[in-house]
């Protein structure tokens, strides 16, 4: 029998990741492969005595890793596993500061971005000459951001040079960047989802109150049919950093679209619901034929679309 493992953090209760996960194990039924859905709170694998690593998930074809625990992913790859995204994928992507990293030379625009001076001493104050050349290089307004977060959560816009040395002070022993702030896109962005090295969906977010348009913030999505620069753009985001399935947000820039982010695990319930496009299926198709090197027999629109339309709104 044909069946995956499904592994999500432990502690989410986000509807969005509940809804990751169910979509995913809902389109697998339909493809013949049992799927389990498991939080990741079992210690998957262990390293023994002697330097022996140790699996304890048990069998399985392969794993959809909607977690972001990057110790885990690297153990279960090490034992063997074919994890959707890869560790690694996942690790550059969790880390913004090391996306840009892994984009850079691979012909992706980005916005202009300094890797913050990480500090170990919480009472130390910020190096007065870094924020001289942060001004310097970005002007105001700028972004300040955590290089860990999701949801829009970690982003700060800094108006003037107070704000640059709290919010520098604020995250000053944390991993986190400064970013010229395209203006030109605040309160809207593009997200895009690829899949298998296919573009299969796409939104245009809008916010009327936020300078960030995540749809958790209160952001606004709409059809987006991407044009061919847009498309490209966002291939090579997600052969850069090796992704089976990414979202990229993209900004639309003066001179042009700007990747801002990618994300390893994009929530896809709302781009479903704003697009009617069953992007949990083109995922799932994709994992399918890459595991079992098969196409899968086309499962009846009545069956799969009934189990979409109820979980698309979420």
């Amino acid at each position: 029998m044909k069946k995956c493992l499904i592994l999500v953090n432990a502690y989410s209760r986000l509807k969005s990741s509940l809804n990751q996960s169910e979509r995913l194990r809902q389109e697998f039924a339909l493809m013949g492969v049992s799927a389990e859905i498991r939080p990741n709170n079992f210690f998957a694998c262990t390293v023994e005595e002697g330097g022996v690593l140790k699996n304890t998930v048990g069998e399985y074809d392969f794993c959809v890793y909607l977690d972001k625990d990057k110790y885990i992913a690297r153990m279960l790859e090490k034992c063997g596993m074919r994890l959707f995204n890869r560790a690694r994928s996942i690790e550059d992507c969790d880390d913004k500061m090391l996306t840009s990293v892994a984009l850079a030379g691979s012909g992706v625009p980005m916005p202009l971005t300094l890797p913050g001076l990480l500090c170990y001493t919480p009472d130390a104050a910020v190096d007065g000459g870094a924020l001289d050349e942060v001004e310097r290089r970005l002007g105001y307004p700028m972004i300040v951001k955590e290089s860990y977060g999701s949801l829009g959560a970690g982003v700060f816009k800094v108006e003037n040079r107070a704000q640059l040395r709290a919010a520098a002070q604020r995250v000053k022993c944390s991993p986190h960047l400064f970013q010229r702030f395209v203006g030109e896109s605040a309160g809207t962005d593009a997200r895009v989802i690829v899949v298998g090295g296919r573009v299969v969906a796409a939104m245009r977010r809008t916010s009327s109150g936020d300078f960030r348009s995540n749809l958790e913030l209160g952001g606004v999505g709409s059809p987006l049919e991407p044009d061919g620069d847009l498309s490209a753009i966002c291939l090579k985001a997600a052969a850069a950093l090796g992704l089976d399935y990414c979202g990229v947000d993209v900004l639309f820039g003066a001179r042009g679209y700007t990747v801002c982010e990618v994300n390893s695990n994009a929530f896809f319930g709302g781009i479903e619901g704003v697009t009617g496009i069953n992007v949990a299926r083109a995922y799932a198709r994709h994992m399918y034929e890459t595991i079992y090197n098969q196409d899968i027999i086309k499962v009846k629109d009545e069956k799969s679309q009934g189990a979409y339309k109820g979980m698309a709104g979420l």
